[in-house]
């Protein structure tokens, strides 16, 4: 009968497929080894101890030693001061620091761009955009000036404030983006109910703006805690440096101490990973769905 089903029919979706559902693992297979090739060999040269590296290509060390590891964690100077742990202080103070002041500073201005009209507010937005379009190290002369002249050289204030005033523009846009997305039901909702404008920002905006604030906020961490061009520059003294100036002095003019460069890199990778995973909940988040119904 012409009505009756063909039992071939049942296989056919299983066959519309590109190739077999392995193949794209095996394909990742070389991309992911590719990958993890460069992560391995700076763990072996870590591991390595600190007599010397092997010239193998081998990503996996010959012997395991943590040499390296304690040469770098108990640096210390000439006076006996703890180098490693006030430029580790140095660096969450600094990071810290530049993560809230560029939070605050740009949820705020963020805020009032994408909820009021007022002059100069495009040329505001373009002016923003266009100090993203020229390297961080054009400015470097500038800065440096304006830091001498306002004594905050080799201090961990005058670079806050320097990274902090760095990160906001791209903090303002990528929040602004956000708040457009946000309906404007919510507020108007809570202002018919009697709410300021303060309350509607501090609690409504921000609680629902949680996953683009900890992407800004781990921006504008990671950006301060891995910067070196303007901390080698702005910095001389030890005490004053931040971990990844302290990297740079492993690099010598005649010699690289590669198992101490690879050992403290992978100290100063810890806390980023560590915040990393944990603002994951909120980096996947979605917290608006649902927010209007209608």
């Amino acid at each position: 009968m012409s009505g009756s089903p063909n039992p071939g029919d049942k296989a056919a979706p299983s066959q519309r497929g590109v190739g077999p559902a392995w193949l794209p693992h095996v394909l990742l297979v070389p991309v992911t080894v590719a990958t993890l090739y460069p992560v391995l060999y700076v763990v072996k040269l870590a591991l390595s101890g600190t007599e010397g590296v092997s010239a193998s290509a081998s990503p996996f060390p010959s012997s395991v030693s943590l040499d390296a590891f304690e040469t770098v964690v108990t640096h210390s100077d000439s006076h006996g001061n703890w180098l490693f742990g006030i430029q580790l202080l140095n660096s969450v103070i600094i990071a810290g620091l530049t993560t809230v002041l560029g939070i605050v500073l740009a949820c705020t201005a963020a805020y009032g761009f994408a909820r009021f009209d007022f002059p100069g507010r495009r040329a505001g937005l373009l002016g923003f955009l266009a100090t993203q379009m020229f390297p961080g190290i054009l400015t470097m002369i500038p800065l440096y000036v304006l830091m001498q002249k306002l004594g905050l050289l080799d201090s961990i204030a005058g670079l806050t404030l320097v990274y902090a005033t760095t990160s906001i523009p791209f903090c303002t846009w990528t929040l602004k983006g956000y708040f457009d997305t946000l309906p404007r039901e919510l507020e108007e909702s809570a202002y018919i109910d009697g709410a300021s404008r303060f309350t509607i920002f501090t609690k409504i905006i921000l609680p629902l703006s949680a996953p683009a604030i900890a992407v800004t906020a781990l921006f504008s961490f990671m950006s301060a805690w891995n910067e070196f061009v303007l901390a080698y520059t702005f910095l001389s003294s030890e005490q004053a440096f931040t971990l990844p100036v302290q990297i740079r002095n492993y690099v010598g003019d005649k010699d690289v101490q590669w198992s101490l460069f690879a050992a403290s890199s992978l100290l100063v990778s810890l806390p980023v990973m560590g915040l990393f995973y944990a603002l994951e909940k909120h980096l996947v988040g979605g917290l608006t769905a649902g927010g209007v119904k209608g």
